[in-house]
């Protein structure tokens, strides 16, 4: 794990990561990492045909995420500046096991773990989660064109696959604490007591840490 806090928050689409991102880099002054989504040529594409385009979109967010963290090792983690991400780089595989037929899933898996098995693995993660009735009310309010014509039974079974996904990860990964976040019951945008929750939350993990880059 790195040696200073490297926190990355993951979640279904809509969920809420970025702001809660901006808002946690904002208040520990830590380095944002954000993840590139609009600025993928396929993803529209993707949307609307998740079979035709789903190795091109997948192709894109792994060579540039992977790109992203070679940069944040470099330029912040090992020059002892904390992070805190809007994304967690495995969240590839999620997505991927849910579009890819299996004959590109077997390339791309083997390629995703080329990439990755050198990358930084964060220290903290924090999972956001909410119903269905949830999620799209955010995508629609948030009014990102590209994801208009995104499928309720996608973002559902997506969803499922997070909950299966962090389930695991924690299995896996004790060491690495997880914080759970329920979009159904707390919004930090609209309410400042809820956004004082999750920091005090966060606080306490950092706690754990010996070195904190202010």
């Amino acid at each position: 794990m790195a040696e200073v806090p490297f926190i990355a928050i993951e979640g279904p689409i809509g969920i809420g990561k970025t702001s809660l991102a901006n808002k946690l880099s904002d208040h520990f002054n830590f380095h944002l990492l954000r993840e590139i989504v609009e600025e993928n040529p396929f993803l529209g594409k993707f949307y609307d045909d998740i079979d035709e385009w789903s190795f091109q979109t997948e192709m894109f967010f792994l060579c540039n995420r992977f790109k992203q963290l070679e940069d944040i090792e470099k330029k912040y983690l090992k020059q002892n500046k904390a992070v805190i991400s809007d994304y967690h780089i495995s969240k590839n595989m999620i997505f991927a096991r849910r579009t890819l037929q299996k004959d590109k899933f077997d390339k791309y898996e083997q390629i995703y773990h080329i990439l990755t098995q050198d990358m930084p693995v964060p220290n903290m993660m924090i999972y956001l989660h909410a119903s269905l009735d949830t999620i799209l009310k955010r995508i629609k309010m948030r009014g990102r064109e590209i994801e208009q014509n995104i499928k309720p039974s996608y973002l559902a079974q997506l969803a499922q696959d997070y909950e299966s996904y962090m389930n695991e990860f924690e299995i896996m990964h004790p060491e690495i604490p997880v914080i759970r976040i329920n979009g159904d019951e707390i919004d930090f945008v609209k309410y400042q007591n809820d956004l004082d929750a999750i920091i005090s939350q966060v606080q306490n993990q950092l706690n754990h840490f010996t070195t904190i880059s202010k």
